[in-house]
């Protein structure tokens, strides 16, 4: 399902084989917590998905894994912005502001981090709204 939506938007996106189950366990383990539903569901099909110029739409399970860990575990970043716990990081714009679903609420918002002043704003009803949007353009970076 996912591949097939990704692949029938416009704009060219470059689709990875799918994430293995180990690691979909090992990104859950290191994040402390499941991942959600439709996130898994994509990298079932696609440990990752790419844009035009290399952007991450979708980040594989180890990047996954290692941003998030990066972000909230930086000691200096407390001071600096807002917790980044309630964020699951999945994708970046190219120019350093991050793409988040909620990582502990069931809800399938995707929000969009901004580095420069730490907003953090509403983009999208779920994973595959976001995804059309953000190849047709409809999200405006």
């Amino acid at each position: 399902m996912w591949t097939e939506m990704v692949t029938a938007l416009p704009g060219p996106a470059a689709v990875r084989p799918p994430a293995t189950e180990a690691s979909l366990a090992h990104c859950a383990t290191a994040l402390g917590h499941p991942l959600p539903a439709d996130l898994v569901a994509l990298l079932r099909e696609s440990d990752g998905i790419e844009g035009e110029y290399g952007e991450g739409l979708i980040w594989p399970t180890g990047q996954i894994a290692s941003e998030n860990r990066l972000l909230r575990g930086d000691e200096e970043f407390p001071e600096l912005y807002m917790p980044f716990d309630p964020l699951l990081f999945f994708a970046d714009t190219g120019g350093g502001d991050l793409f988040a679903l909620l990582s502990r609420i069931d809800r399938p918002d995707v929000f969009i981090w901004n580095h420069e002043d730490d907003s953090r704003t509403w983009i999208a009803p779920n994973l595959a709204t976001y995804l059309e949007w953000r190849m047709t353009g409809r999200i405006d970076l």
